[in-house]
């Protein structure tokens, strides 16, 4: 493995890394149903950017450290993520030609099937919250994915990784 592929595993994990400390940044109580799932367009971004690098397992393990920073039931966001990671697997050539709008109507999606398999595990366990907020997260994720898009492509080519 060459030194330029190594440091690229290295940022893509300080980019995961980034995402779980804003997934935990403390948020006003009526803001807190609105974060936007950072880990998860983290995830997408890097499926989407270097598909040969980023992909279902590392859509487990984000998900897995998910669960343990909010306590979750372990697995429910690992299982998510993978589903999210497999579909932009599937749709990433397709994902890199759509405009900036089209890709937020596809992260809107994918965030929302996160958010619904999410709702329906803690549904199963018997700990469902409001069913009318839960997919809010995908709205407010879709609202800050130009955002996201353009950070990480500029980490991406500050550090020339593909």
């Amino acid at each position: 493995m060459s030194g330029r592929q190594r440091s690229g595993y290295g940022i893509i994990m300080l980019t995961f890394l980034v995402a779980f400390v804003l997934l935990v940044v403390p948020l006003p109580d009526w803001l807190q149903w609105a974060r936007p799932e950072w880990v998860t367009l983290t995830l997408i971004y890097w499926c989407i950017a270097l598909p040969q690098r980023v992909g279902i397992m590392v859509g487990l393990l984000a998900g897995l450290g998910v669960d343990v920073l909010e306590g979750s039931l372990f697995g429910q966001h690992g299982l998510a993520l993978v589903v999210v990671a497999f579909l932009a697997l599937i749709l990433y050539q397709r994902l890199r030609v759509y405009s900036l709008l089209q890709q937020a109507a596809v992260v809107f999606v994918l965030v929302g099937i996160s958010q619904l398999l999410c709702q329906w595990v803690q549904n199963v366990d018997g700990a469902s919250g409001l069913p009318t907020l839960f997919l809010l997260p995908a709205l407010t994720s879709a609202l800050v994915w130009p955002f996201v898009l353009h950070m990480l492509r500029g980490v991406r080519r500050r550090f020339e990784m593909g």
